[in-house]
């Protein structure tokens, strides 16, 4: 088998330790008495659910979503990663996996962070559920573009999820499913000074495929681990550890052909400090270990060690400082092919796009959240990384610019703008894979979006941004389709994005809750002397959910999702070499219908437990795609979840 095709194929199915003196004032109380100490939640059996995509406490073009309101959004099986899908500006490439266009820009081009940390991928076999127990999630933003300086490294979106706060008391929840099960529990010691926090999950999938079809072998865990202690009242260290194992192969003749193979392991060590004026500190180092294990025993490894370092300071009443520095060394590294010719050129290719290498990057930034008046506040911020990669520099210097305008307590003008550049992406992001080919320069993207946002009667609220993206030297090898393997080709391509988004929500834990989101949009390429539309560029996305209370604890949902059909890129026959119609044809428009029915009993006070019956995909309908039919991907789930 062809390593660089099956990559693909794999990829498609599925700081600097600084001391806090250094930055206390000479007599700052903050110099001798830190620590960053999050308000403790109240324990209870249900936490209050809500979506929110807020334009003040949040910069513009942020959509944030808690994980106690995906629970009640049918289709993300209570994942919050999983709900990212329906916001506005995400284009699937194919319904039911989770890489995504977000405002044109390519899933090489988003970045995935937990809690700082970046993370290289967010779902289980590119399909399944998501890498981190979501238990251990309290929120998911969504960063479409324009993001504040503190982000960085990518040309496109940000993922950007944060963990729950520590919690002294005793208190857990865990899950049965038809394919895996999971738990969290957390409490503390020392009479709460300290927490400690385990929780994991694992799929029994191995067996059900020896079961059913012997010829398929998938397996997949996870885990979380995290201890904190309260050295003052305003210091705190903690460790945080978690990790993610994925397995997917055939085998036809005694011979076993890897699909999808993925791990990757972070532990991340922080000193937390909090301010008498508000102000906070937070200084951590992070090691990690992502590996990806392709066809004829071929292994692509990544060893990191990285170090950030972060603060906020109130400089005025109205002017708030936040800066940073952060650093990361990666250590790349691949397992000779055996049994191949040398000098085949996919083996080149490969050889050429991925050598063994050690890469480095440093970075700083800073911006101003400055409170004009009552009614208008503008964060003006710039981000500078410097990398070094087999062999090759670059410098990359990012301006960013915010803006938001209460017009009065209901209505508020949302503006977003900046420069954002990273190194050369591959097709998807795959653990201990980045291409090495600094040589020909960064990624950049200049990001704008203006946006109105509104509160209806009956807790409505409502948005509409228009946005507009230049991306230049890209490489969205799926978004151009050179001909020939595109797993060893790294065309460099400019393009462009536009459209409009709106947004219509109420929150989906009312009695009657539910959304609207719409995204029409144009995401165009050009290469070769050609102007052609992206190839998963889609006209129209829509995405709707309604959700019901019917009463003595039972609730239903159902959600719609709609998109028009990606172009097809495919020459007309004795057209010159390179050339894509501006105009194509198109695939099909695709719908599909999800469906989510819980039945919750309540029992000892706080301690509750629920059946729940959810679908992806509950019509079965396939999708078209290059003109071929995909499916149906569909994805159902039974299973009992409880919680105390």
């Amino acid at each position: 088998m062809n390593v660089p095709n099956s990559i693909a194929a794999a990829s498609f199915a599925l700081l600097f330790a600084w001391a806090p003196a250094l930055l206390a004032q000479p007599g700052d109380p903050g110099a001798s008495e830190p620590a960053a100490q999050p308000a403790e939640p109240e324990p209870e059996a249900e936490a209050p659910i809500e979506v929110e995509v807020e334009g003040v406490k949040h910069p513009p073009s942020v959509s944030s979503l808690t994980r106690n309101e995906v629970r009640q959004l049918p289709g993300a099986f209570g994942d919050p990663f999983r709900a990212i899908e329906i916001m506005p500006g995400v284009t699937p490439i194919v319904s039911g996996l989770p890489f995504f266009y977000v405002r044109g820009a390519p899933p090489g081009n988003v970045g995935y962070f937990l809690d700082g940390v970046r993370v290289p991928y967010l779902f289980h076999v590119a399909a399944g559920p998501s890498v981190v127990n979501p238990a251990v999630v309290e929120r998911v933003d969504l960063y479409a573009g324009g993001y504040p300086a503190r982000f960085g490294r990518y040309a496109g979106a940000i993922v950007a999820a944060e963990t729950t706060a520590p919690r002294s008391d005793w208190h857990g929840e865990g899950s049965i499913r038809l394919v895996d099960a999971g738990a969290l529990v957390e409490g503390g010691f020392d009479e709460g000074r300290g927490t400690a926090l385990l929780g994991g999950r694992y799929s029994y999938t191995a067996g059900l495929f020896s079961l059913i079809s012997p010829e398929i072998t998938l397996d997949y865990r996870d885990y979380q681990a995290r201890f904190s202690y309260d050295v003052t009242p305003r210091d705190r260290v903690s460790l945080f550890a978690f990790g993610s194992y994925d397995f997917l192969s055939s085998t036809e003749d005694d011979i076993e052909t890897v699909l999808f193979g993925a791990e990757f392991y972070r532990v991340d060590g922080r000193y937390d400090v909090r301010f008498p004026d508000g102000g906070r500190m937070r200084t951590a180092v992070t090691f990690g270990y992502d590996q990806t294990r392709v066809a004829d025993g071929r292994n692509s490894r990544d060893v990191s060690f990285g170090a950030r370092f972060e603060l906020e300071r109130p400089l005025d009443p109205g002017v708030t400082l936040r800066a940073g520095l952060d650093a990361q060394h990666d250590l790349y590294s691949t397992a000779p092919r055996p049994y191949v010719d040398p000098d085949d050129p996919d083996v080149l290719a490969f050889e050429a796009l991925f050598p063994a290498r050690a890469d480095a990057v440093v970075g700083g930034w800073v911006d101003l959240v400055w409170q004009v008046d009552p009614r208008v506040s503008l964060t003006p911020g710039v981000r500078l990384d410097g990398y070094h990669s087999n062999g090759a520099q670059a410098l990359a210097v990012e301006p960013r610019l915010a803006v938001v305008v209460d017009v009065n307590d209901d209505v508020r003008i949302l503006h977003a703008l900046g420069l954002a550049e990273q190194p050369p992406s591959f097709i998807v992001p795959l653990p201990g894979l980045a291409l090495a080919s600094l040589k020909d320069g960064l990624q950049r993207s200049f990001q704008a979006s203006a946006g109105v946002e509104v509160d209806l009667p009956f807790a409505i609220t409502a948005s509409a941004t228009v946005f507009d993206a230049v991306f230049l030297d890209m490489t969205d090898t799926a978004g151009v389709r050179p001909p020939g393997n595109v797993a060893t080709q790294v065309p460099r391509s400019q393009g462009s994005a536009k459209g409009i988004e709106v947004y219509l929500r109420r929150s989906l834990s009312s009695s009657v809750g539910g959304f609207v989101a719409y995204t029409f949009s144009r995401s165009q390429r050009n290469l070769d002397g050609y102007t052609f539309p992206a190839a998963f560029d889609r006209t129209h996305v829509l995405h709707s959910a309604l959700s019901l209370d019917l009463g003595h604890l039972w609730r239903s949902g159902v959600r719609f999702s709609l998109y028009t059909g990606a172009p097809l890129l495919a020459p007309p026959v004795g057209a010159p070499a390179g050339y894509r119609p501006n105009d194509p044809e198109r695939d099909p428009a695709f719908y599909r219908i999800d469906f989510r029915l819980e039945k919750r009993w309540r029992f000892l006070e706080t301690a509750w437990v629920s059946f729940v019956v959810e679908m992806v995909n509950a019509t079965l309908n396939t999708e078209t795609l290059g003109g071929n039919d995909v499916g149906p991907v569909t994805i159902p789930s039974l299973g009992v979840e409880g919680g105390f």
